[in-house]
């Protein structure tokens, strides 16, 4: 059964209670105020849904989790890195990547990234629960991702590109710097064809939320997310 939620509660009911047909679908109603959303992500909750559909929230098992410092790079990857002039930062356009990966899926049967999705995340982006990564190619936006930070965790939303590898560049300096920061997960939430040749992995949802409540105990390093270049030479070679 759905539990309907209480539109004067940001409370949930437990990740345990979730559909297993769809896989996760847990309830559904309420807002995208950022209390209540960020109560959702610190307990394995995101929501998603289309354009006709009302507010739907998910926890899905099993879970599709990054750990940062294994995220596989492949030698064209590697050759990529060095012929491409890329420029990688953090937090320096939220809203034109957030715009990217709502443009990249209006070609599918729809995109999820509503306006009224978009409003909410840059609402959290503005009070530093939000963060982008943007991957620059002479001087121009050639995609990105973005996402929630939970401490020592990040919850990974979507990412695009216009030119080809610029996610996964996006996705392995981010994972990079993030581990080196003290990161210790990547929430991808449901695992795909793509996101497992990058290195995701499945578990079991209480095992991720164990992982997830250990990583939001502790902050990441002073400074992390402040707006930055995040491709340097070090970590240019690292990839």
């Amino acid at each position: 059964m759905i539990v309907q939620l209480n539109p004067r509660s940001i409370s949930f009911p437990p990740p345990a209670t979730a559909l297993h047909e769809p896989n996760g679908l847990l309830a559904v109603g309420g807002d995208l105020s950022p209390e209540r959303l960020m109560h959702a992500y610190r307990h394995g909750i995101f929501p998603w849904f289309g354009l006709d559909d009302p507010i739907l929230w998910w926890s899905p098992n099993p879970r599709a989790v990054f750990y940062p410092e294994q995220i596989h790079v492949s030698r064209s990857l590697q050759k990529s890195w060095r012929r491409s002039p890329w420029r990688v930062t953090l937090n320096q356009d939220f809203d034109a990547v957030i715009e990217g990966c709502a443009a990249s899926r209006r070609d599918q049967e729809g995109t999820w990234i509503t306006e009224p999705m978009r409003e909410a995340y840059s609402q959290l982006h503005q009070l530093g629960h939000a963060h982008s990564v943007e991957v620059w190619c002479d001087d121009l936006l050639a995609g990105g991702l973005y996402g929630i930070s939970v401490g020592r965790a990040f919850c990974g939303e979507s990412m695009f590109h216009t030119k080809t590898d610029a996610s996964k560049i996006a996705l392995n300096t981010f994972a990079r710097a993030f581990a080196q920061a003290g990161g210790q997960l990547i929430d991808c939430q449901v695992a795909n064809p793509h996101l497992s040749t990058l290195g995701a992995r499945n578990i079991d949802r209480d095992k991720f939320l164990v992982q997830l409540h250990i990583a939001q105990e502790a902050n990441l390093s002073q400074g992390f997310w402040q707006p930055r270049t995040i491709a340097d030479a070090r970590l240019g070679i690292a990839l």
